[in-house]
């Protein structure tokens, strides 16, 4: 039968061939199910109405819940609003009956999840159509419900008012008055829980959508009933509705959490007694504490808000302490294989750890420095081993987030950990290690410089523990640490003890210690370069025997590990040292890259990043190799991401959800999982391919045609910052690349024209990639590449171009200075404080950064083309001229001035009609407080004075003597 005649017989009059296709659509053979939806989507295309009316026939008549619910879930497809929606497609009498069909069924439907699909598509369609007034029927039926004395129409109706907020919140706020009063009661009155539930989450939306403070402050009197949900789930010992009722009010911590201000004493009390309650599950225990957490993290919205409650931050931190004792001596953890073996860690201990974390960098230093201060002495003096390994996670954990306050501790700090190196307990003086670690990466190099007499040699000592190889591995990997914030000077001296114990390490039967070693190694020879060329020789063949006979499957890592030793140390000692040695090594990584590797081997990308390493050393004379090494790395970085998107009700976990290489997002009614080891491998290759740019110049051109098509789109790659970071810096060094190359006679046979092409595919994706950027670190990277571009290539610009440029520059202004504003705005909030301040502070030089950037690229187009800019240079002046306010930075007013310098330098007569609007405000900078500021306004007046002729003197008038006293003065200092 063909499939037309299939399609007539499916929906046609005998229903039963419509609910077989169904039933089909959830088989578990693939072959059917996938016969089962090209039939289905060619019903879609071919006869719309009669597919949704058979849908929605079903959803009244089957016998069969399951085929019901697949009904429900095909009708909500068909009907979001996306590429194939069909709603405007369906004549008039079909929307009618689909429209009373799902209400009536909401009404008939006993079984819950299926109540709970059919919900779903009602907000679905009502989100598409109400706005617009196509479903009138739908507010009151609701109203009806949650008035009925049906609980289970009472659900639905809340379940629905949740969904529809986000989207037709307008709509919802005529009623705010009736939508209380519905809410109050239902939170006091029902007995439901589920009932409660929905109620809960139904406000909770209502009241993010709403962006009148007064409008929310109506609700603020049902934040008690709204609390009573959870008490009550938990007195009666129902712990799944209580745990919903705290994934509910976390949504409200993080999005609205001054709706909580009010009554934050007693809101916050009840989640900690809730944490501190041995008697409840640990999953509801972590949710309160997650509750507290997103509270403080809420800065930008509540800036400064939980530091109003010290008591609370007391007690929280002594929560998260207990639960860092929920810790056993479990004997797989010393006899462990590799580093991340956790064996005897709790989910407790985990949480804590986290939590820790979060919580010191949310409220910063001069809150937890003080507290951990009064609570950690006690841990560290008690006799069990797992108070002494609790402070010293802790100390590790909050270190990043107190890195300034602890800094001006450092002797207390630092003793407190060393003094536990000497701990009769292995995983005591383990968690000392990873202390000195962790606080070596987030103190340095104030660490470093102030007492590398104490912690290298004790580091070493450590490196001696051989009956707990555990403990002497994680003491190689904090040398690792404390050497990446080390200068040469410092580490040198104690060079002959840590890479004679590092070689002891390395013939080390335990493959654990050897890794750390070679990380160690590598480290050590990175910070300390030419002066690591005394341990060549001593320490080369070893390594050149691991990279050669670590060959089986367990021995990967070490391989791989043993290839970034080798290519650093070559790194550190230079050519001539490493020449001999590196061709042999070459020759083991070509053999390797030939071979077929497994999808989870770590060498791929250890020798991505040693090849890279490799040609930073061999330079130009690594020019034979790439044809070896850029077919592996161009497939690498064009790798696609390994994307899964479900439904985020759907019952089934995205696949493989136990990959620790897996990370799950959800966004709206969407579950995404990303595969995050595929991100780290293009972000690997992309920074490589940059790397080789950068480093081979010219030599780099024969492979510009596949590199440059492959970055490019790259520019906007939303899954991965560092992919977006590499591909913006890989864009000048293309450009230069292309431009050297035809200049010196290597480009094949090309000529200008090709780099006129590959400007106009690189700069104007650029400036595209920059208007759609979410970040401001990344956003000034766009800037200064795009400035780079400019000076290679900006005389190839076409006025177009630079208009589409000046756009641009127009709209980073005024955005930066939106977010500004928006922080000043933060700034006025009742609970702001200094360690707000000093957060926003933060932020703001980052807004800095922009605006630099931004006066270097104008600079640029200044210098380039002069006097035929001066168009777009009027069109600027109302963006730039505010730079000049006293209210603006120093930076902002000293960006300004080297704006209009570039102007009177570059452009000399034509820019003299400027004179009069800017020459005041120079002559008012040659006295600001700011030296920088006073510099770049003196250095205007020289050039206004040398090109200002008959203009300059009468503007300046009797202050011409004291200017050229000035610009004399700048000239000799």
């Amino acid at each position: 039968m063909d499939q037309q005649s299939q399609l007539a017989v499916i929906l046609g009059p005998d229903p039963a061939p419509f609910e077989t296709l169904i039933s089909h659509l959830m088989s578990s053979s693939n072959e059917q199910r996938s016969h089962a939806e090209v039939l289905f989507n060619l019903c879609k295309q071919s006869d719309p109405d009669a597919l949704c009316l058979r849908l929605a026939h079903l959803l009244q008549v089957c016998a069969q819940p399951e085929t019901r619910a697949m009904a429900a879930i095909l009708l909500r497809k068909l009907l979001t609003r996306d590429d194939s929606y069909i709603w405007p497609r369906l004549n008039i009498s079909t929307q009618s009956s689909l429209k009373s069909v799902l209400l009536a069924q909401i009404q008939v439907e006993n079984t819950k999840t299926l109540s709970k699909k059919l919900c779903d598509t009602v907000a679905e369609l009502a989100s598409s159509i109400l706005p617009e007034n196509g479903w009138p029927e739908l507010l009151p039926f609701m109203f009806q419900c949650v008035s009925s004395d049906s609980p289970r129409l009472q659900e639905s109706a809340f379940l629905i008012f949740a969904q529809l907020s986000q989207y037709i919140g307008d709509v919802l706020t005529p009623f705010i008055k009736d939508l209380h009063a519905v809410f109050l009661r239902c939170l006091s009155e029902s007995s439901n829980a589920d009932v409660k539930i929905a109620a809960l989450n139904a406000v909770i939306n209502f009241i993010q959508c709403l962006t009148s403070l007064s409008d929310r402050d109506r609700f603020q009197d049902l934040l008690p009933a709204m609390m009573r949900t959870l008490t009550e789930a938990l007195n009666n010992g129902n712990e799944a509705t209580a745990q919903e009722a705290l994934e509910l009010l976390i949504e409200l911590a993080g999005t609205e959490p001054r709706f909580l201000r009010r009554q934050l004493v007693d809101v916050v009390g009840s989640m900690l007694q809730i944490a501190e309650a041995e008697s409840l599950e640990e999953g509801t225990r972590h949710l309160a504490i997650e509750f507290v957490i997103t509270l403080a993290e809420a800065r930008e919205r509540a800036p400064g808000m939980m530091r109003k409650l010290p008591q609370f931050i007391s007690r929280l931190f002594a929560i998260l302490m207990g639960m860092l004792l929920d810790i056993e001596d479990d004997p797989a953890w010393y006899t462990a294989e590799t580093e991340d073996e956790d064996a005897g860690e709790t989910s407790n201990y985990s949480v804590g750890q986290e939590c820790l974390d979060r919580l010191a960098i949310s409220l910063g230093g001069n809150t937890i420095v003080p507290v951990a201060s009064e609570q950690l002495p006690a841990y560290l003096a008690a006799s069990e081993w797992q108070k002494h390994h609790a402070a010293l996670i802790a100390l590790a954990q909050i270190a990043e987030g107190c890195a300034k306050v602890m800094i001006k501790n450092l002797e207390q700090v630092v003793s407190m950990v060393l003094n536990s190196f000497h701990d009769s307990h292995p995983r005591v003086r383990w968690a000392a290690i990873n202390a000195i670690g962790q606080l070596s990466t987030d103190l340095g190099p104030d660490l470093q410089n102030q007492y590398h007499q104490r912690v290298l040699p004790a580091l070493a000592a450590a490196m001696d523990d051989f009956q707990n190889p555990r403990v002497q591995a994680h003491a190689a990997s904090a040398v690792l640490n404390f050497s990446e914030n080390c200068t040469p000077e410092i580490l040198t001296p104690y060079l002959d003890g840590i890479v004679s114990k590092l070689l002891v390490l390395l013939q080390n039967g335990k493959q654990m210690v050897q890794e750390g070693a070679l990380t160690a190694l590598a480290s050590v020879a990175d910070s300390s370069q030419e002066h690591f060329q005394k341990y060549y020789d001593a320490v080369m063949p070893y390594l050149k025997t691991i990279l050669v006979n670590a060959t089986d499957k367990s021995n990967r890592m070490l391989r791989a590990k043993s290839m970034e030793c080798i290519s650093l140390v070559g790194m550190a000692v230079g050519k001539e040292k490493f020449r001999d040695d590196a061709k042999q090594v070459m020759e083991v990584l070509m053999s390797l890259q030939g071979s077929q590797m497994e999808t989870d081997d770590p060498t791929t990308s250890y020798m991505l990043q040693a090849w890279a390493r490799l040609c930073k050393c061999l330079g130009q004379d690594f020019l034979p190799y790439m044809r070896v090494v850029m077919p592996p790395l161009l497939q690498s970085a064009q790798l696609k991401p390994d994307v899964t998107i479900t439904s985020a009700d759907s019952d089934n976990d995205i696949e493989d959800s136990d990959d620790e290489s897996m990370e799950t997002i959800t966004l709206g009614d969407k579950r995404i999982g990303i595969k995050t080891s595929v991100l780290e491998e293009k972000a690997t290759a992309c920074n490589m391919l940059c790397c080789y740019a950068d480093e081979l110049k010219e030599g780099f051109f024969p492979w510009i045609d596949q590199v440059a098509p492959t970055l490019v789109p790259l520019l906007k790659f939303y899954f991965h910052e560092e992919v977006r970071k590499a591909a913006v810096s890989a864009m000048p060094e293309l450009l230069r690349s292309a431009k050297l190359a035809v200049e010196k006679g290597m480009a094949q046979g090309r000529n200008e024209t090709y780099v006129k092409q590959l400007s106009d595919f690189i700069i104007p994706a650029l400036v595209e990639a920059l208007h759609k950027e979410p970040d401001t670190e990344i956003c000034a990277s766009m800037l200064d590449a795009l400035n780079e571009c400019l000076q290679i290539t900006g005389p190839l610009l076409d006025e177009g171009q630079v208009r589409s440029i000046v756009d641009e520059i127009k709209q980073v202004i005024t955005a930066s200075a939106s977010r500004k504003r928006e922080r000043a705005e933060r700034a006025k909030a009742e609970d702001f404080d200094a360690e707000e301040g000093e957060f926003v502070k933060e932020e703001n030089e980052q807004e800095e950064e922009v605006f630099d950037q931004v006066g270097e690229i104008l600079g640029t187009l200044i210098k380039t083309f002069k006097a035929s800019f001066l168009p777009f240079f009027d069109e600027l002046s109302s963006y730039l001229t505010p730079m000049w306010g006293k209210d603006k930075t120093a930076e902002e007013r000293r960006i300004a001035i080297c704006i209009f310098d570039d102007i009177a330098e570059q452009c000399r007569e034509a820019a003299l009609k400027y004179y009069e609007t800017y020459l005041p405000f120079i002559l008012e900078a040659c006295n600001d407080e700011n030296p920088d500021v006073r510099q770049a306004a003196v250095y205007g007046l020289g050039v206004c004075a040398e090109f200002g002729g008959p203009v300059f003197k009468p503007l300046v008038g009797g202050k011409f003597c004291v200017i050229v006293e000035k610009v004399i003065y700048l000239f000799l200092i």
